[in-house]
């Protein structure tokens, strides 16, 4: 499956391909280690079929294990440190046999009793000889996190055609994401060096672009943000960055325009994909326009009621815990994206259909209100969300975070607000709740946590 990839690999040879810490490898010490992990999995009884989660984050000995796995025919389910709390529940419902987890330079392989026979997707990918990747979504709109199945052949094809690039690419998206995982294949397959941070947080991101020189930055909004906020960019060096590419959640127009602000040397790239369809390739209007058109010869694209549909050929078999009921029966997957499309073919992201909220019958975007609330200095971060109303089944709420040097007391803060929004916005998308925490609410993969406010409302996707 991987063969052209490892071949890859060892053709780079001792080009720089990994900084993790104060340690670097080539692309041949992977491609070594690649090997090693193969022959040891092997002996230890793992073979084609079998479903294994790879429990760790990225390292060199995480790669080096998946792109074993995948040369074995497995089924991968990489698990990050970070989902500790589901990693019991991704063991079952991905009825997996094995464990595999790396603590710094040890791999440790232990069996998994699973009473369950293998899935029938699995059983396919087995009679085929092709390997496979279990994802899991997060669960945001409100139920269990769905486990989905990829053929990691099929995935992996687009990647086969990358030219050689000698990028140095911050990796921060996780290892058992889908955007993550495309940042990983994207610059293994073309050459470029993966620089991995210490930690997830600016600090420690801003202090990775600075050493190693980095070119390009893939994160989401609500990082990106928290970046401004820290004012780490203004603390180290962020001259190489040429190129910062976001998606998993809206960006607001405002906050963009910040960026672009606070780094004016530096293009924003704005990506979209989702894990049931893999990430499509698009093309952004400009560096400061949140508007982007689908063009990808793998994906088809269409709008149906304002909802974004996608087909491409590297999109999931199937859930392995939940029905096809968002695909159609000729392979269109109903995303959930609520979009805008302008007469020359560009796409707005509104939003997630069940984030919209319902105010007597009018629809209303939160990135809409956030951005127009981002165009106030006096506001460094903010989270809007539906609240119950007995009267209009919803209103808009906000959490707003005040910037550091406001020094306007909050109700006169909260008025402010309310005076900036009525001049901007119909009288239905006005906060009328505006709290004041410490910080906006977000998961750990740094998207806006809607689902968790008091009061909120979802309605069905």
């Amino acid at each position: 499956m991987s063969i052209w990839l490892i071949e890859r690999f060892i053709k780079f040879g001792d080009r720089p391909a990994l900084v993790h810490g104060t340690e670097s490898y080539s692309y041949a010490q992977i491609a070594e280690k690649i090997e090693h992990y193969t022959k040891q999995c092997s002996e230890t009884g793992i073979q084609a079929g079998d479903v294994v989660t790879l429990e760790t984050d990225y390292s060199l000995h995480a790669l080096a294990a998946l792109f074993a796995l995948f040369e074995l025919k497995t089924i991968v389910v990489p698990v990050t440190t970070t989902a500790t709390p589901e990693i019991e529940m991704r063991r079952v419902e991905s009825r997996a046999q094995w464990q595999l987890k790396i603590s710094n330079t040890e791999i440790e392989i232990s069996r998994y009793k699973c009473p369950q026979v293998p899935h029938q997707l699995v059983r396919q990918l087995t009679r085929e000889q092709h390997p496979g990747l279990i994802l899991f979504s997060s669960g945001s709109s409100g139920g269990a996190p769905k486990a989905m199945i990829h053929n990691a052949q099929r995935l992996l094809a687009p990647f086969e055609q990358k030219r050689t690039r000698r990028h140095r690419i911050l990796i921060f998206l996780l290892f058992d994401h889908i955007g993550g995982l495309n940042t990983l294949f994207n610059g293994l397959a073309s050459g470029a060096l993966i620089v991995i941070p210490a930690a997830r947080n600016a600090i420690s991101v801003a202090a990775a672009i600075e050493k190693h020189k980095v070119n390009l930055l893939p994160a989401s909004p609500t990082f990106l943000n928290l970046l401004l906020i820290s004012g780490s960019h203004l603390q180290f060096d962020f001259s190489s960055l040429r190129f910062i590419s976001y998606g998993t959640e809206p960006m607001p127009e405002s906050l963009l325009l910040r960026l672009k602000k606070a780094l004016p040397a530096t293009n924003f790239i704005q990506t979209f994909g989702t894990s049931e369809t893999g990430i499509s390739q698009t093309v952004s209007r400009s560096t400061t326009s949140t508007q982007i058109k689908i063009e990808d010869p793998n994906t088809q694209y269409k709008i149906k009621e304002g909802e974004l549909w996608l087909r491409s050929k590297s999109q999931i078999l199937g859930y392995l815990n939940h029905t096809m009921s968002r695909f159609t029966s000729d392979g269109w997957f109903k995303t959930g994206d609520m979009v805008q499309q302008t007469d020359d073919g560009f796409l707005t992201i509104m939003g997630r259909r069940e984030d919209m909220i319902n105010v007597g019958g009018e629809k209303v975007s939160p990135s809409e209100i956030e951005s127009t609330l981002l165009k106030m200095p006096e506001i460094a971060d903010c989270l809007v969300y539906g609240q119950k109303n007995a009267l209009t089944g919803q209103n808009v709420a906000a959490e707003v975070v005040p910037a550091a040097n406001c020094d306007h007391e909050l109700n006169t803060l909260k008025r402010k607000i309310k005076k900036h929004c009525r001049t901007m916005l119909s009288a239905y998308k006005v906060p009328a709740r505006i709290t004041f925490p410490d910080r906006t609410t977000f998961s750990y993969r740094f998207k806006k946590n809607r689902i968790s406010q008091p009061g909120s409302q979802k309605e069905e996707p």
